[in-house]
């Protein structure tokens, strides 16, 4: 267990904007993987984006949850403007235009490292974002998992 170098230093308000911006980095995921199922025309690419976007929907609700029994509101369905974040999923989306499997798996890669760059800034935040260290932790490891499967594919495509 990491020892806890800090105090506490961001307020309530803060750490539900860092779970905030994480929804809509989830929200953003479960979209592009929509879109990206629907583009390509290989069987099982559209189970794989499928079965992803469905993760994301399941982090999404666990998110949202969270963030109520911290006594706020949650109600993010679609994803947001996060500046460089958000850009790695309109990669993808200039990616489907494409509708190269090549590209989509490319752009996609980048935006889950983007994710997981986002959990684990959370996640070393150790102070601030102890009480859903765990809830972070098994997300952003669901992503890495998928990462993995994206990346295998990318070899099987040839990229």
């Amino acid at each position: 267990m990491e020892s806890i170098g800090k105090a506490s230093l961001k307020s309530k308000e803060q750490v539900i904007n860092d779970l905030n911006e994480i929804l809509n980095l989830v929200n953003d995921g479960k979209e592009g993987y929509q879109s990206a199922a629907e583009a390509t025309e290989n069987p099982e690419l559209q189970a794989l984006f499928l079965k992803l976007s469905g993760e994301r929907i399941v982090y999404a609700a666990e998110l949202k949850e969270h963030i109520a029994t911290h006594g706020e509101d949650a109600d993010n369905e679609n994803g947001g403007l996060l500046g460089g974040l958000h850009r790695t999923w309109l990669t993808i989306k200039q990616a489907l235009s494409s509708k190269e499997d090549k590209a989509i798996l490319n752009a996609i890669t980048t935006g889950e490292k983007a994710a997981i760059e986002k959990y684990n800034e959370c996640i070393a935040d150790y102070a601030d974002h102890a009480d859903h260290l765990t809830l972070l932790t098994e997300q952003r490891d669901g992503i890495k998992a998928a990462l993995v499967e994206i990346e295998k594919q990318i070899i099987q495509q040839g990229a």
